[in-house]
């Protein structure tokens, strides 16, 4: 009993070190530039079944002009706003002309509330409903600048207009590198329709999701309008070699690439002495793909050998798997000293499932951080400790006295216990 005493104090004292005493060394402050404005477009179906009335006692078409006053009441005024429909103007039977039938109802830019809320006012539920044709518009609306760009569909039907997949249709938005995101969210869709919005968000890293009521559309519309005005980081679209001696050299940053399955790909990023490479990338199934997969990133000198790695395996239970690695350079004496090449591989094992296309590859975000390292190169081995190993000591030590007087404690109280 004493044994199991101690050792559970000894624990505790563990766990408390590792939770309060880890100091992890800082990271890059980065440069505070100015942010593009942000770009939304909401894409809203005004095809026949809108007129449905199965969203709070009315149709989905009130619930949608509701939703989006009050949105357009709401949005932030640095975010440039602007409104296409599909399904919104052609009526006949003819499929040709229905699946091009998308139009700008009110443009990107500095946005008119009053004038938005008139257009959206004159919308009634019409025809088809050509979603992969819409997006590809909306994707050009978007087009240009350097700040977010969104899209936000909102439909209550799959895509009327195959062969034209609009998954596809996503995926190729997110080949091009534009850090163009697409949030879908489904009004009291069936499974199919579900599937396939969540297939489109899923494409580019956006979300998905199921609508019900009015309420839970105007708030989820709102949220993703003011995501889009908070500022983040745009990827840098990059296209890595099959060896390193032709790879892009890349700085500190975020980076998107497309990555084949079962292949590789190499960049190159320079690091100074004193300085410390820290590199993480994340491969995202954004297509059915074979269970039982794995991510490696590779530090490689050009001379092919090996340095570290960082590796990571996944069973189908998650859409994206993530690795990293650190390397610091340690500080050199010689004034002449340069910078080392250092050559970072990204492979996957991922296999596509039948039937499923693999081209284009699967979508894969690097990160490069390349900062002042710490003062011992062997402190990134302990944990990434840095400074922090005296503090870790003295609560180890903490620990273990504590351990040891509870276990004197407890065995003088049960000597007590037996004499009486």
């Amino acid at each position: 009993m004493i044994t199991r005493q101690r050792l559970a104090a000894g624990l505790c004292a563990l766990l408390a070190t590792l939770t309060a005493g880890v100091a992890f060394p800082a990271g890059a402050v980065a440069d505070e530039t100015a942010q593009a404005a942000p770009k939304v477009e909401l894409v809203l179906d005004v095809s026949g079944s809108m007129r449905a009335r199965d969203i709070d006692g009315g149709s989905r078409m009130a619930a949608a002009k509701q939703a989006f006053n009050e949105v357009l009441d709401a949005t932030p005024e640095e975010v440039q706003l602007g409104i296409r429909t599909l399904g919104a103007n052609y009526r006949g039977d003819d499929r040709k002309t229905g699946c091009k039938d998308t139009a700008q109802l009110y443009p990107v830019g500095t946005l008119d509330r009053t004038e938005a809320k008139t257009a959206v006012a004159t919308l009634t539920p019409t025809g088809w409903t050509p979603i992969g044709p819409a997006l590809l518009k909306a994707a050009d609306d978007l087009d240009g600048g350097d700040g977010t760009r969104r899209i936000v569909l909102i439909s209550d039907g799959e895509d009327t207009c195959q062969p034209l997949d609009p998954c596809e249709v996503a995926r190729e938005i997110s080949s091009k590198g534009i850090g163009l995101t697409i949030d879908t969210l489904g009004l009291v869709p069936d499974a199919k329709t579900r599937d396939q919005l969540s297939c489109i968000a899923d494409a580019t890293g956006g979300t998905y999701t199921s609508v019900q009521h009015k309420e839970e559309l105007a708030d989820r519309v709102g949220q993703l309008v003011d995501r889009a005005a908070d500022p983040v980081v745009t990827p840098v679209a990059v296209e890595g070699a099959a060896e390193c001696a032709q790879a892009p050299a890349l700085k500190s940053g975020l980076y998107t690439d497309r990555e084949e399955f079962t292949k590789h790909r190499w960049y190159r990023v320079e690091v100074e002495p004193g300085q410390e490479l820290r590199a993480s990338v994340s491969v995202a199934a954004d297509r059915a793909v074979a269970p039982d997969y794995g991510v490696l990133l590779r530090a490689v000198t050009v001379h092919g050998r090996e340095i570290v790695r960082g590796e990571s395996a996944g069973n189908g239970r998650t859409d994206v798997i993530s690795t990293g690695l650190r390397y610091p350079k340690a500080e050199s004496d010689d004034e002449d000293a340069t910078a080392e090449v250092v050559c970072l591989q990204v492979s996957n094992s991922f296999a596509a499932a039948a039937g499923v296309k693999t081209s284009p590859g699967l979508p894969l975000e690097l990160t490069v951080d390349v900062v002042d390292g710490p003062d011992q190169a062997g402190d990134v081995a302990s944990f990434g400790l840095g400074r922090g190993w005296w503090l870790l000591g003295a609560l180890v030590l903490t620990g273990f006295l504590a351990g040891v007087l509870w276990g004197w404690i407890s065995r003088w109280r049960v000597a007590v216990w037996r004499t009486n």
